[in-house]
């Protein structure tokens, strides 16, 4: 039987308003198992990108319960959520989230730095080629398209080697080719290196590559 890596029990999320509370996921019940991949679709602000906030501990449930990896990530204090991250989760937004000072190279070897990791600039350097984008290594992020960014921001996810992947709408800023050759680099990610993706996405062809899909809609899983 597969191994668990993400486990929610009635998991819910309730931020603060102007007009007062919003409850934004209403009671989530969800088991991921470890190399799974699985798909988060439905409309927008219905809790999808809440969700996976949630699974790599980068927004803290207000009721229930989040396990990633055996660990309760709801009873965890701010800075051991820091070192999970680090240590174990890679994420890609659809805005790409580059350092704009820091060359691609410099953007990759960020979180391996942060980690002590001596060989941060070869291993950097190493992703970046599986990316396509040796030759762009020492160019920042305003001389890159937008998808040689999206590529430098899967490259620093990847290099961590992450037991858990986490993409938000990676290809909702890139034109359908772009958007196809990053959604292949996606899944090969994925597959060199084992990881569990997780995805929200409003593409189809995206959700349709994942092992299971799950809709969402007004904070609760529909289907």
């Amino acid at each position: 039987m597969p191994e668990t890596i993400l486990a929610l029990e009635d998991a819910r999320l309730t931020l603060m308003g102007n007009a007062g509370p919003v409850e934004i996921l209403k009671g989530i019940d969800l088991a991921v198992a470890r190399g799974e991949t699985l798909g988060l679709t439905g409309p927008s602000g219905s809790g999808k990108s809440s969700l996976l906030m949630l699974m790599g501990g980068l927004e803290r449930a207000t009721g229930g319960r989040v396990e990633a990896l055996g660990r309760d990530l709801t009873g965890m204090g701010e800075d051991a959520l820091a070192r999970f991250r680090r240590d174990h989760v890679g994420v890609v937004f659809q805005s790409f989230h580059l350092i704009p000072t820091m060359t691609a190279l410099q953007n990759v070897a960020t979180p391996l730095e942060l980690a002590g990791k001596a060989d941060a600039f070869d291993r950097a350097a190493e992703e970046l080629d599986a990316m396509g984008l040796g030759s762009r290594a020492d160019h920042y992020p305003a001389q890159m398209s937008g998808g040689e960014q999206q590529r430098v921001a899967l490259a620093r996810a990847a290099v961590v080697r992450p037991d858990l992947l986490l993409a938000d709408e990676p290809t909702g800023n890139l034109d359908g080719t772009t958007g196809a050759q990053i959604m292949a680099l996606l899944f090969d990610l994925r597959d060199r290196h084992g990881a569990t993706l997780v995805l929200v996405t409003h593409a189809p062809e995206l959700a349709g590559r994942c092992d299971r899909v799950m809709r969402l809609n007004d904070g609760r899983i529909e289907a």
